[in-house]
């Protein structure tokens, strides 16, 4: 059977603080610069995941994409769109909400949902200029 990948976008705005709990307040203005204000500061991210999967021969279907845009909803709209990352999604109360680890969040809560295929990559545009892959390595 032919394998085939799907992909579904997604937009959500959220803010954070880059902060890493792990440095002290220079070390992290250092490395940060403004990202690090106290304020925080927000994005319109755009998301895009990828499922790789055997066509299924009768729907002609990986996954169907309602199946796909639920799991979405769940995994990363409700948990983060027009939130505060780092004060509303526990996951990021110990580790600084860059772009790297909000796309190893969204895999590591997205790829459990799926019912069928398997997740291939998520990739986050945090800017237009700014992008992240991962693949689950």
């Amino acid at each position: 059977m032919p394998v085939v990948y799907l992909s579904r976008q997604e937009h959500f705005s959220a803010a954070h603080r880059l902060h890493a709990p792990k440095l002290n307040d220079q070390e992290n203005l250092a490395l940060y610069g403004k990202c690090n204000s106290k304020n925080g500061h927000g994005h319109n991210y755009k998301v895009e995941v990828i499922v790789k999967g055997q066509l299924d021969q009768v729907t002609g279907m990986v996954l169907n994409i309602t199946e796909l845009k639920e799991c979405m909803k769940v995994a990363v709209m409700d948990v983060m769109d027009h939130k505060n990352l780092d004060l509303d999604v526990p996951y990021f109360h110990d580790k600084p909400s860059t772009a790297e680890n909000i796309a190893v969040f969204i895999w590591d809560s997205l790829g459990p949902l799926l019912p069928r295929g398997e997740l291939h990559e998520v990739v986050l545009h945090e800017t237009d200029n700014n992008v992240v892959m991962y693949r689950g390595e």
